[in-house]
């Protein structure tokens, strides 16, 4: 996709506030529990080598991707000998690509072993146990054990670590997380031998839960200063420190008139004469037309969108008329008002995650270190 450089629109991430939240998960875990940075889906929205590259100087171990070619990037970008899960199902025919660069895949399947070609360089697995999450994984002790079983009669493979995946790990109601947890202590005991990585943390759960027995923290939405969910969000351990923010400018602003219309379908229409601004910024960037009646932020005042949200711009009501070039914020501080990923995803019936993976990458992104 095109970056619009040239356009009054763009995203701001302080990678200092990255550092911090690391630097400040660090502090709670025990000294033998990496942190592995979850940089997939371009670091949510917030841009996946400069995120990968802070999260190594914070000192994460390791990194957590969706796809394989989302550690391909990261590996041809330098990060040579870090450890790279990628988390999602990888085709078997490319399964010798990942062992030649090193890149450790999830085993969900004991047949899929089956399909692998014959590869020079060991494949590193991390076996995912389904303890109640019910996407990949096996869920029998019979499974595991047969994974032990054809890994340790073939050369090829190396089973690197172990893990599961929590449902409910962001809520309070820690029943169904205790659960999960049993089953997966119970399948630890099906294998033989321990792999060197045994993890079971996303976010919440190393946010919330003990990691003593375990090494390795999959550090996601709250590396970028988000939290889990609203629920949780009065037990956090520290505060987090959102690190993305989304500007644009005015291109043009003009009065509307009693019964003047604005936008597709003619859906809004004026009252009493009024200011109203157009912004460059519309729904093939991630503002999707459920924004609409939300408010943004000029000089710390709300300026709701009026109107259906365009593919390229939208419209918003303004207390009084501004210049054309007039900075508004659609996430981030303005004056002494925040707007944070929390509040449109209150707005949008979604969660803070699908807010900032939505930006595309027509808008450029910006990085200060402060």
């Amino acid at each position: 996709m095109v970056t619009g450089w040239h356009r009054d629109t763009w995203i701001d991430v302080d990678l200092a506030c990255i550092h911090t939240n690391i630097e400040n998960e660090q502090k709670i875990l025990p000294k033998k529990t990496a942190i592995w940075a979850v940089v997939k889906a371009d670091a949510y929205g917030h841009g996946m080598l400069e995120v990968a590259k802070t999260a190594k100087k914070a000192g994460a171990e390791g990194f957590c991707v969706a796809i394989l070619d989302e550690a391909l990037a990261l590996r041809d970008a330098g990060f040579s000998e870090e450890p790279i899960l990628v988390l999602g199902a990888v085709r078997a025919e490319d399964a010798n690509l990942a062992a030649e660069k090193k890149i450790s895949l999830t085993l969900f399947d004991p047949l899929w072993l089956d399909q692998v070609t014959p590869t020079s360089t060991p494949l590193k697995l991390h076996l995912k146990i389904d303890t109640g999450m019910g996407r990949l994984g096996v869920r029998s002790r019979a499974e595991i054990q047969q994974v032990a079983e054809k890994m340790a009669a073939d050369p090829r493979f190396e089973l690197e670590g172990v893990y599961t995946h929590f449902a409910t790990a962001d809520q309070k109601d820690t029943q169904y997380y205790h659960a999960q947890l049993k089953r997966f202590r119970d399948g630890l005991t099906a294998l033989p031998n321990k792999p060197a990585y045994i993890h079971v943390a996303n976010s919440a759960t190393g946010l919330l839960h003990d990691q003593t027995d375990f090494n390795v923290v999959r550090f996601g939405v709250s590396m970028y200063g988000m939290s889990p969910s609203d629920e949780i969000k009065d037990i956090l351990p520290f505060e987090l420190k959102p690190a993305l923010s989304l500007k644009t400018r005015m291109v043009q602003v003009k009065k509307l008139h009693p019964g003047d219309h604005v936008s597709y379908g003619a859906t809004y229409e004026a009252t009493e004469n009024e200011w109203v601004a157009t912004l460059p910024i519309g729904y093939a960037d991630g503002i999707i037309r459920h924004y609409s009646g939300f408010s943004f932020l000029v000089d710390g005042q709300k300026v709701p969108i009026i109107g259906r949200v365009c593919m390229d711009q939208l419209i918003v009501r303004l207390p009084k008329e501004y210049p054309v070039g007039t900075v508004v914020t659609i996430i981030g501080r303005s004056a002494d008002q925040v707007i944070l990923a929390d509040d449109i995803a209150r707005h949008l019936d979604t969660i803070n995650y699908e807010v900032t993976c939505l930006l595309s990458d027509r808008i450029p992104r910006f990085y200060q270190e402060r």
